[in-house]
């Protein structure tokens, strides 16, 4: 055997106990919270509301909050994110500012959450006025998921061919009509990956919740996430108290077990969505 060929077995090997090595990595994981996780899940488990006075558990409160924050999130910082991407490809020319603005962008999606968490706490929190609550947590994650949604939402559209862009100039079509009609399409499956994985960073994120949407396990409704000091504690949030502050490890393996579903299905999801997006294109 020539020294060439032995090395592309041995590469080939170290490509294929790499790939088991990460697929047992990942089966074990799943394997050991759900064998921990479900013993715990019940249908009282996930519509029930807790209470100290009652003697009850539950972590409805944290589900609801969990979705509070992701679409409060994505309503704010999804507009921004394909904006910003719209203006930097679309209406501004490479040059120096696209440059450092993507740059910028970069550090910004290399920063600690528990940065954003803390300059929150201050900004949101204390110097709005709008006290530890859904909306001051969802403000907050809205720049944390921001740089994620320009960077993927850029590409995206950089990969649009430039000649759909001049077919539908030489139609006499403005650029926001261009834009809107025939970019923003074909760059439709970028923009959905990058919202799709601001949802899962949403969805794992603690550390800056806790400063900002707090800890506490109460029930809210539709209206009072928008009040200030209406604090409520995501999933992941109420994982960490109950793992680290109240040391109930079959609750928070419970918890960990829905985090798990959640990301399988937003999963499921996003290859439904980009199956759906390659028959419309």
């Amino acid at each position: 055997m020539s020294k060439r060929k032995l090395i592309s077995v041995l590469f080939l090997w170290l490509c294929y106990i790499s790939a088991a090595v990460t697929v047992l990595l990942i089966l074990g994981l799943v394997f050991t919270v759900f064998i921990r996780g479900r013993e715990m899940l019940t249908v009282e488990i996930l519509t029930g509301i807790p209470s100290f006075l009652k003697g009850t558990i539950g972590i409805l409160p944290n589900i609801l909050n969990t979705v509070y924050i992701v679409v409060l999130t994505l309503g704010i910082a999804l507009p921004l994110g394909v904006g910003t991407a719209i203006y930097l490809n679309e209406y501004r020319r490479a040059g120096i500012t696209v440059r450092i603005i993507e740059f910028a962008v970069d550090i910004l999606a290399g920063v600690p959450s528990i940065i954003y968490g803390l300059v929150g706490l201050l900004v949101f929190v204390t110097s709005l006025g709008l006290g530890t609550s859904i909306i001051s947590g969802a403000l907050t994650m809205a720049f944390v998921v921001l740089p994620g949604i320009v960077r993927t939402s850029l590409e995206a559209l950089k990969s649009v061919p430039a000649g759909y862009r001049d077919g539908a100039f030489a139609l006499g079509t403005g650029r926001w009509h261009t834009t809107r009609t025939v970019v923003l399409p074909s760059a439709l499956n970028g923009v959905l990956a990058g919202a799709i994985l601001s949802v899962g960073r949403i969805i794992g994120e603690s550390a800056a919740l806790i400063f900002t949407a707090g800890v506490a396990d109460k029930m809210l409704n539709i209206f009072e996430i928008f009040s200030p000091n209406n604090s409520g504690s995501t999933l992941t949030v109420a994982l960490y108290i109950y793992a680290k502050e109240r040391g109930d490890f079959d609750m928070a393996f419970t918890i960990a077990l829905v985090l798990v579903l959640l990301s399988f299905v937003l999963n499921l999801s996003a290859r439904a969505l980009f199956k759906i997006g390659r028959v419309k294109t």
